[in-house]
């Protein structure tokens, strides 16, 4: 007795459909892990870094590109311990470099890196990423451009942190001083008060000393007369 010939073979077929999905998604929640261990390792006061985006990106390009990685990383989808931090990582980068202010500054400080990149080539500084002269370097431009923007960066972050430690330090100082001026009315509005409080006080005092003068002073009159 024969079996069914297509039943036989439609089994191991679902099996590997199965397989390959069970395959599909680990592959995928591995790469989702992936993808968040880069966010987090990757340089945080350069957004393009974090993005994995060139700097001559267009704001739709960046905007696509934040898209298709937070859903990739989402915590709803994502197994990663970490996926929330890197998330909330990836969403600042994508509103730094949506903010036209601060997206400026950052291309400011990259060009400054790449111009000290070039100069130390011995290139004029008009010479464009595309030069056959900035080709096939080792270590390659592009990470030389990308390590000598990391420490201007780095640079400016610490000459930024300097800054708001000295204002603060010195609002402190403004506050302390307020602080004294504050006390030192307050101890002279207590003393005005005191003095006030004691009016009677002296007023009787200097009276009866005056009276007992006068007394004395009549005593030894008429001792004398």
């Amino acid at each position: 007795m024969s079996g069914n010939p297509s039943s036989s073979t439609s089994q191991p077929k679902q099996d590997e459909i199965d397989i390959e999905k069970i395959l599909n998604r680990e592959a995928s929640a591995f790469q989702r892990e992936v993808e968040v261990e880069r966010i987090l390792k990757a340089f945080k006061l350069n957004a393009y870094d974090i993005l994995d985006i060139d700097e001559t990106a267009t704001a739709e390009e960046i905007k696509k590109k934040y898209r298709q990685i937070s859903l990739f990383i989402h915590p709803d989808k994502c197994p990663h311990a970490r996926a929330p931090e890197a998330f909330d990582i990836l969403k600042k980068a994508e509103s730094e470099l949506s903010d036209k202010a601060q997206r400026e500054e950052l291309d400011a400080v990259i060009n400054q890196a790449r111009i000290l990149v070039i100069k130390a080539l011995n290139l004029p500084t008009s010479t464009p990423d595309s030069d056959s002269r900035l080709q096939g370097l080792d270590p390659p431009f592009k990470l030389r451009l990308r390590l000598q923007s990391k420490q201007l960066l780095i640079d400016e972050e610490v000459r930024r942190r300097k800054a708001v430690k000295m204002n603060l330090a010195n609002e402190g100082l403004e506050a302390r001083k307020k602080d004294e001026e504050v006390a030192q009315r307050k101890r002279k509005a207590e003393d005005d008060k005191s003095w006030e409080d004691n009016r009677e006080q002296r007023v009787d005092s200097w009276r009866n000393f005056a009276s007992s003068s006068k007394k004395k002073k009549k005593t030894k009159v008429n001792i004398l007369g």
